[in-house]
């Protein structure tokens, strides 16, 4: 459902992504680690249409994300790292615009926004507008609008941020019930315990490169670790982290 072939991106001398080869099979949660400034964030706005590849080549849900963008475009639901929203509409005229958008038939749209609306507790700020809403309601506004076509590939960008616990909980449930259906969602976040538990398959990125991909179990197994966790720390390069916390009290005791 998502295919990368030597994609790269250069800006200038940096380059943010390098030689990216992966597979992403239908019905995958297929998470995509790496620590700050690793190229997650730049893969994902690729792959979603937002910026071009310097080169290589992708296929989302098999149209060419450089031949064919829109109808790339109209199989994706996108939950943005940092989304911006138009804050002057209200929750329920921005949903709106982007079932609009997505042409969807009035009467259905209308009945999947009533649903969100009250899945993530917002039913009665719906005709507030969204300058006035918390950074959480405004993520489960996002969250909604990606999910309001029913796409078949989902691509979230650290999609619990902000979020409550009882909304986290029931975003994880709905991405499981979505990975039944055979729905493909392509999952960044740093919040691993997260990743382990729901995601089928893991790549981890550093420097722009691909260091490590299989499941949660193999990658442990190849680092000699117990957990994603450490196998992370120790593949990106990370100091023990009870040295780094030590390192810490004592610069601030001095």
């Amino acid at each position: 459902m998502i295919e990368t072939h030597h994609l790269s991106k250069h800006y200038d001398a940096k380059v943010a992504v390098r030689d990216l080869s992966l597979v992403v099979r239908e019905g995958e949660i297929f998470g995509f680690l790496g620590p700050n400034g690793a190229g997650k964030s730049t893969t994902v706005k690729m792959l979603t249409g937002m910026i071009f590849p310097t080169s290589g080549s992708a296929l989302v849900a098999g149209f060419d994300i450089l031949k064919e963008p829109v109808e790339v475009k109209k199989r994706i639901g996108y939950v943005p790292e940092s989304g911006a929203l138009f804050e002057s509409l209200t929750g329920w005229e921005y949903l709106q615009l982007i079932a609009d958008l997505h042409h969807l038939d009035r009467h259905v749209a209308g009945k999947r926004l009533e649903e969100f609306l009250h899945l993530f507790g917002l039913w009665d700020e719906r005709g507030s507008r969204l300058q006035q809403y918390s950074k959480g309601m405004k993520q489960k506004i996002l969250i909604s609008a990606a999910l309001i076509a029913n796409p078949p590939v989902l691509f979230l960008d650290e999609p619990l941020n902000g979020l409550d616990a009882n909304a986290a909980l029931v975003f994880k449930e709905l991405l499981k019930k979505f990975s039944d259906q055979g729905k493909t969602i392509f999952f960044t976040s740093h919040v691993l315990e997260v990743v382990e538990r729901i995601c089928t398959r893991i790549a981890i990125i550093d420097n722009g490169l691909i260091i490590a991909q299989g499941t949660a179990g193999e990658i442990a197994e190849s680092t000699g670790q117990r957990t994603l966790e450490e196998s992370f720390a120790k593949l990106t390069g990370v100091r023990d982290a009870r040295d780094s916390a030590q390192d810490f009290l004592e610069a601030l005791g001095s």
